[in-house]
């Protein structure tokens, strides 16, 4: 049995959670796509690896969200403890609802549908969704589990609340 590289994803810590982000770091990269399938997601996730190594960066949790911004281009925002020079820098403010999937990548479809209902049996809507894929296709086949997580940043209402 292979080592791992991906750390062992707790699904109970995201699973219908809402999650407030103040001023959360991210070290940004792209992914160029071919009809939303990631193409060179690999190397981009070494890039920003070896900007946190020289940076003594660290990841909490190991979160790093996709946002599909077209079907030829994925924005990657890695979550990091410090500014990373050489890495685009990006922040996130708001609250954030999240709900984990587990199944085949084809299934996005169904789970940002499932999303949708759950989001409003919250009595919220939202403006952007990030998807949170927890592992590697290599880890994810070696423990029989691929947990997904998607995160949907919550329309702010109120007069003065940050938004992004």
């Amino acid at each position: 049995m292979a080592e791992p590289c991906c750390p062992p994803f707790e699904p109970e810590h995201w699973d219908e959670k809402t999650l407030t982000w103040t001023q959360k770091k991210f070290a940004r990269d792209k992914v160029a796509c071919f009809f939303y399938m990631p193409i060179g997601f690999g190397r981009t996730m070494k890039r920003l690896m070896s900007k946190l190594e020289r940076a003594k960066a660290e990841c909490p949790d190991w979160v790093c969200l996709s946002d599909h911004t077209s079907k030829w281009n994925m924005d990657v925002y890695l979550a990091v403890d410090r500014d990373v020079p050489d890495a685009e820098m990006s922040v996130l403010d708001g609250r954030f609802v999240s709900k984990v999937y587990e199944g085949p990548f084809r299934d996005t479809g169904k789970w940002c549908a499932d999303f949708a209902q759950y989001v409003r049996r919250q009595g919220v809507e939202t403006d952007k969704l990030y998807m949170w894929y927890t592992t590697c296709p290599k880890c994810a086949k070696e423990r029989g589990k691929n947990y997904v997580v998607v995160l949907g940043q919550v329309k702010s209402t109120q007069p003065g609340a940050p938004s992004s």
